[in-house]
């Protein structure tokens, strides 16, 4: 009926998104419901170190298609083999580019009658040639995005199918918790889980094991094992604290939810928020206070141990990343205006390294100079954050090296000045009932 009324239909259909949402299993359904020949491939099955095979390999794949159509093709990772050419060091003939020529070729051959449609999975496609992408070769790109809560609970019972599980797990409560986690990151997380249930010779698989199963995928497993001195504790507890009380005095912050100077994975503590939604789009003030919270174990370091030790490196690097992206990305800084001085593009041996910078050396001055200002900016008003509250983070601290974890609640209840109770659980998945979302970390 497409053709009768005059539609070309489409010859090649490109599958976007980050790895681990289910591109491939996507084009595997496609095939399973048209109920046609599928033929898989891998981009870098093409490639070899001899020339002239890869374009080999592409005629005999499509002539193999033709004779058996109407087929599906479905090559993954096609960034294997279609990156943009003249991006490396071989010149323009090297043997990839003579396989993705060909490639080329093939696509562009194609008449209505044969009944071959192309799919193709990529994580980059910002990497392929143009010329892959235009119509009448790829002429849609269907993006496979990270699932939503709906379509992460719904992905949760898929694979909870084969698992036995206890009464108090709840998926629906799990899918709140787990925001930005692909299919495969949610059959991971019940793998894991499964495995912690089998160790502790139990039948079934309960929410502790849910809950050590997230923690040990986000941080890292537990090493309690792992001996410290008083002293070693002591620094953690007032890195983590201060990230804490941070946190807590920022309007625009998302909520703690659990703090720990139990190490774990390379950190020796870690303290988890939670997003009040599943929004990823940041405005400037947003950006802003967390790189003022980030800074919160450093500062309290320096202020309350008359010190500071390496554990604050990754939240440094976090907050210039940030400060960087907010001054010469998102067009964020006043002096520079609304100017983008960053192109995002990935860097090719060959192409990216015997280019020069689109903007002068003094605007690169500028840039770092108000780099610089935004990071001390923000570390000065973090500073009088903790010194402000400096009472109420001792309290933390010392409730930290007693019991070693400690819920949002008990956290909530010190900087509130109320009672601390005895928490009958540290369940990370505590509180999302009411539909707040994936506990993210910051690590010493």
């Amino acid at each position: 009926k497409f053709t009768e009324i005059g539609a070309r239909i489409p010859h090649g259909l490109l599958l976007v998104g980050p790895p681990g949402t289910g591109k491939t299993l996507l084009a595997r359904a496609v095939a399973g419901e048209a109920g046609v020949q599928f033929l898989s491939i891998s981009g870098s099955d093409f490639v070899e170190m001899y020339v002239g095979v890869g374009a080999g390999r592409v005629r005999d794949l499509f002539e193999q298609a033709r004779k058996i159509a109407p087929a599906i093709v479905f090559i993954d990772e096609i960034d294997a083999v279609g990156r943009k050419r003249g991006s490396g060091l071989g010149g323009g003939h090297d043997e990839k580019e003579q396989t993705l020529n060909q490639l080329l070729v093939e696509m562009d051959g194609f008449t209505h009658s044969e009944g071959v449609i192309v799919l193709a999975a990529t994580n980059r496609p910002d990497i392929l040639d143009p010329a892959l992408l235009r119509p009448g070769r790829f002429d849609r790109q269907i993006h496979v995005g990270r699932p939503d809560v709906k379509g992460r609970e719904e992905i949760l019972k898929v694979h909870a199918k084969d698992k036995k599980l206890d009464a108090s797990v709840n998926l629906k409560t799990v899918a709140r918790s787990t925001a930005g986690f692909t299919g495969a990151d949610l059959s991971n997380l019940l793998n894991e889980a499964a495995i912690l249930a089998a160790r502790a010779n139990r039948p079934v698989l309960t929410m502790e094991d849910m809950n050590e199963a997230l923690m040990k995928i986000t941080a890292g497993p537990a090493k309690k094992s792992r001996v410290q001195t008083r002293k070693d504790l002591k620094e953690t507890a007032v890195h983590e604290a201060g990230h804490a009380v941070a946190m807590y005095n920022l309007p625009t912050h998302d909520p703690v939810r659990q703090i720990t100077i139990v190490p774990r994975g390379q950190s020796l503590g870690a303290t988890w928020y939670l997003p009040k939604d599943d929004s990823a789009n940041l405005t400037r003030n947003e950006m802003y206070e967390q790189i003022v919270s980030l800074l919160g174990g450093r500062v309290a370091e320096a202020l309350f141990l008359g010190d500071v030790s390496v554990g604050a490196s990754n939240d440094i690097d976090r907050a210039t990343k940030l400060a960087k992206d907010m001054v010469a990305r998102y067009g964020m800084c006043e002096k520079l205006g609304t100017v983008s001085y960053l192109d995002g593009g990935e860097v090719f041996i060959g192409r990216d390294y015997q280019t020069t910078k689109s903007y002068s050396e003094k605007v690169a001055g500028t840039i770092d100079d108000e780099i610089r200002a935004l990071i001390d900016r923000a570390y000065e008003q973090c500073k009088q954050i903790l010194t402000d509250n400096s009472d109420k983070l001792h309290k933390v601290v010392d409730f930290l090296l007693e019991k070693e974890t400690m819920t949002g609640e008990q956290f909530e209840a010190i900087m509130q000045g109320r009672e601390v109770g005895d928490a009958s659980a540290t369940s990370m998945f505590d509180g999302f009932e009411d539909g707040t979302e994936d506990p993210k970390t910051t690590e010493e």
